[in-house]
């Protein structure tokens, strides 16, 4: 069984075909990147297998469910991290990890063992003591992040996870992904422009552009089949030539 399979899926806003029979297939436990220039159709995409949104036509399914047909059964297995995310500006971030944790589980030792995992996975340490409006952005996207993954969820959905934030932080926040994913086995989907940075931390990756993938695979091998030094390139000559 995969974990996401996505089968010629359209979405339509007004005028607008934001998905154009997109297809796609994510394994489980790995890291598979959806990747493409901003109004690609990433965040569409993410969204509707996170199911707020639903396909105009076509399928998707998250470990065998149907997003439009068991809600329900997908949102108890996945987390959700949107790109333009925020944390409450006057709790701090144990207190706000505290609070997101509720949402998860009624049972206090096991709400405050997701919330010692979500410490460690963040990294903040002795800030997380510290209101979140203290913290730089680079801070609230592990602190995010951290949430994001603390619930061990089958799918963590990632919207552009380090977008807006500098060299370092970015570094901070794909070791975390990585790391976690990796060492609990589970499955991770996110969405980026910086083919570069996709580049080290997938598995896989499917390039889209307008709407539809142009292609998929492992990064080395895209890399080999369309002869590009890095995915940059390979998105170019296949976009140039598709």
């Amino acid at each position: 069984m995969f974990a996401v399979e996505a089968h010629n899926v359209t979405k339509v806003f007004g005028s607008i075909r934001a998905l154009d029979e997109l297809s796609f297939r994510v394994k489980s436990s790995e890291i598979f990147g959806l990747i493409g220039p901003n109004g690609a159709g990433k965040t569409t995409a993410l969204r509707i297998v996170s199911t707020l949104l639903l396909p105009t036509s076509g399928t998707v399914k998250v470990f065998g469910y149907d997003v439009g047909q068991n809600a329900d059964d997908v949102r108890r297995i996945i987390s959700y991290l949107p790109e333009e995310a925020g944390a409450y500006r006057y709790l701090s971030g144990l207190e706000y990890l505290e609070f997101m944790a509720r949402f998860h589980t009624s049972d206090r030792n096991e709400a405050r063992k997701m919330v010692m995992e979500a410490a460690e996975i963040s990294g903040l340490g002795e800030r997380l003591k510290d209101k979140t409006k203290t913290y730089s952005k680079g801070m609230k996207r592990r602190l995010l992040v951290a949430r994001a993954l603390m619930p061990k969820p089958k799918l963590a959905i990632l919207d552009e996870p380090t977008s807006g934030l500098d060299v370092l932080h970015s570094y901070h926040v794909r070791e975390i992904i990585k790391g976690y994913v990796k060492s609990h086995s589970v499955t991770a989907l996110l969405s980026s422009h910086n083919m570069l940075e996709v580049e080290y931390l997938c598995d896989r990756v499917a390039l889209i552009n307008n709407g539809r993938v142009v292609a998929e695979g492992e990064p080395k091998e895209l890399k080999e089949k369309f002869g590009g030094k890095n995915l940059e390139e390979v998105f170019a000559r296949v976009v140039k030539f598709a």
